[in-house]
């Protein structure tokens, strides 16, 4: 453990060092942005395999999966983990290498490098949605996801390891954030893609309830975390949720209901075909509610900026000119075919069949 790591942990003045991966893209370079202009920090080394375009911070290039890391790390007192892949179209087997290697390097260099806290991020959706999960569910609640292919299941494989570590990396803080639906400039995620598309999936005899968290929300958690102002596993994200009625409202989009075993049995097959970027699994997350109580931060003054309402209004607006069916993004034309009577899984089998079809005879 370094000095300045000691004399954090120990609650004194010093402020402390804090390096961000993936520094140099997506949401990693959103976070070190920020804690650029935190006056809790007394410098914030930028980490990746390339140097970004960010002033005001210190650069050290290195890739973070490769071991050399931990002699990178000298003079650091925190680390905030970011640089995940969480594009819904990439390959789920490379996409799980890349995700768990690296927090897997991290927390391992971190503690080789005498680094005093890791703040991890994942999703409030290792919690699972259920139909008859409790609304909101504790943050202390057993983490119910499936561990599959999905991005979810990269997150889970990250929550073991942040489990682990108290006993394989002794004396180091390990901390994780766990956003609900994450909105904000640039993300894409399937929860994201199910607002593009030309109706609100949902199964009948349940209603999805709608939680989100807003980048610039996420981030003022990172910094509290980082800062060791907060500790542990919690959940961030706007307080309370929308109902189905209240998003259909908002959002202009009316809803198809369908039977939850057609539904699932349908999403299966056209996983299994190569046709639909995820496991059905991750339909259970637009159809079953996954609201979570964000306990400890609210405990600690907390409180977050942006509400429910308005973060949807940010998603849909980034949703412009986008258009997706089952997940997968397709033109606007495919999108917009519809019938009486059509099920979303017909929609999207069609819709994508043909595109598919038309860029085989293309190539």
């Amino acid at each position: 453990m370094s000095d300045r790591g000691a004399m954090v942990r120990q609650g004194q003045s010093a402020r402390p060092i804090v390096a961000v991966t993936g520094a140099a893209h997506d949401l990693g370079l959103t976070i070190t942005s920020a804690l650029a202009q935190s006056d809790r920090f007394s410098r914030v080394i930028a980490i990746d395999d390339h140097r970004g375009d960010l002033t005001g911070v210190v650069w050290r290039v290195v890739n973070i999966r490769d071991p050399i890391l931990a002699g990178r790390l000298a003079g650091i007192d925190v680390i905030v983990h970011a640089d995940l892949d969480l594009a819904p179209d990439s390959d789920p087997k490379a996409r799980r290498a890349f995700n768990v290697r690296g927090a897997q390097t991290v927390l391992t260099a971190a503690a080789a490098g005498g680094v005093g806290r890791v703040v991890l991020i994942t999703s409030a959706m290792v919690y699972g949605a259920l139909p008859d999960n409790p609304v909101p569910i504790a943050e202390t609640a057993p983490l119910a996801a499936e561990v599959d292919g999905s991005v979810v299941g990269d997150f889970m494989e990250i929550e073991q390891l942040a489990g682990r570590s108290p006993r394989t990396n002794p004396g180091m803080e390990v901390s994780v954030v766990r956003p609900a639906a994450l909105v904000g400039e640039g993300i894409d995620t399937l929860i994201t893609r199910h607002f593009e598309a030309p109706r609100l999936l949902a199964v009948k005899g349940c209603a999805p309830r709608w939680q989100f968290c807003h980048v610039a929300d996420l981030i003022s958690a990172i910094e509290l975390a980082a800062a060791g102002e907060v500790t542990g596993a919690f959940a961030v994200g706007c307080d309370g949720w929308l109902e189905q009625d209240q998003v259909e409202e908002l959002s202009g989009l009316r809803r198809i209901e369908l039977p939850a075993g057609v539904t699932f049995a349908t999403a299966q097959r056209l996983y299994r075909a190569g046709i639909t970027p995820a496991p059905v699994s991750g339909l259970h997350y637009v159809v079953y509610p996954w609201v979570v109580d964000c306990q400890t931060l609210r405990e600690r003054g907390w409180r977050p900026s942006v509400t429910n309402t308005q973060a949807l209004r940010v998603l849909l607006d980034e949703r412009a000119g986008h258009h997706a069916v089952a997940g997968r993004r397709i033109a606007k034309k495919e999108a917009t075919i519809t019938a009486a009577g059509a099920t979303v899984a017909v929609i999207g089998t069609a819709a994508i069949v043909r595109q598919v079809r038309k860029r085989r005879r293309d190539g």
